[in-house]
Order: structure tokens, then C-alpha cells, then sequence
């Protein structure tokens, strides 16, 4: 089996760099090429990992754009430095799950490498699980990264 192009979605979590590590592993295994993409939503209650603490939701807004821009430039400039070919895209107002699942399908990935923050109980009613989400509604392999 061989993965030709891997979807990575990234928050700034920790666990979100854990999974950007294994993808790099894949890459190098499979001469893959890498998407790494962020979800961001104006709901802060399904999306609060790039959400810092804002006065107003228009500067909430920028400041998770911010966020999620320097991560994904980061990101990019490691891949780079290695040798591994890599894109990166911002979707915007849709919930975390669609937004992975519709970039998976456009840019035909093979395989997505996610986290999971392994959230029980009460957190996951309310804020519920963008990788089990993910998982049962994907059509490509998913490997979820946990803590």
C-alpha cells in the first residue's frame, strides 16, 4: 500500500503536532506530498483551539486567522527543509469534520492523519469529536493520533 497525498488537519493543539510527525514519517516512507489545513469556524464552542481571548468576534475572527496562518507557515517551512512537497489551505464557516472531509475529496487524498483530544464525558457531548466524526464518515484510511 502506498499513500500519494496525505491530509493533515491541524488545530494548536499539541496533538496536532504530534500528528504533522507522523505524517512527515509517512512521507518520507511513500514519497507522499502533504496538504496540512485548518477548519476555521466562527462557532467557539466547536472550534475554540485557535480561539484565544478576543474583546469582539470580528477581532476573534483575525486573531484565529493569525493563528492558524503562522502554524500552517510553520509547518510548511519544516516540511520544506526536509525535502517533502507540501500544501496548505484555510477553509472557513464550515463545521471541523465537513471542511476535512470536502478538502479530503478535492485534493483526492489517499490517507488523512489526524488528532484526536480525547475528550469523554461532558466535553464530548458538548463539544463532540471531529476525529470520530471524521472517521465514520470518511471514504480514505484515517489514522487518528492520540494523547
Amino acid at each position: 500500500m502506498s499513500y500519494q497525498h496525505i491530509l493533515v488537519p491541524v488545530d494548536d493543539s499539541p496533538i496536532s503536532y504530534a500528528a504533522v510527525e507522523h505524517a512527515e514519517k509517512f512521507a518520507r516512507a511513500f514519497g507522499s506530498q502533504i496538504t496540512v489545513m485548518c477548519v476555521l469556524s466562527v462557532d467557539p464552542l466547536r472550534s475554540v483551539d485557535f480561539y484565544k481571548v478576543a474583546p469582539a468576534i470580528t477581532q476573534y475572527v483575525l486573531e484565529a486567522e493569525q493563528n492558524a496562518q503562522g502554524r500552517l507557515t510553520d509547518i510548511k517551512q519544516t516540511f520544506l527543509n526536509h525535502g517533502i512537497e507540501i500544501h496548505t489551505c484555510i477553509i472557513r464557516s464550515v463545521p471541523p469534520a465537513t471542511g476535512i472531509l470536502n478538502v479530503a475529496e478535492e485534493i483526492h487524498a489517499d490517507l488523512i492523519i489526524m488528532g484526536s483530544h480525547g475528550r469523554t464525558g461532558l466535553k464530548k457531548l458538548v463539544l463532540g469529536s471531529v476525529a470520530q466524526e471524521v472517521l465514520g464518515s470518511s471514504h480514505v484510511p484515517v489514522l487518528i493520533v492520540k494523547e
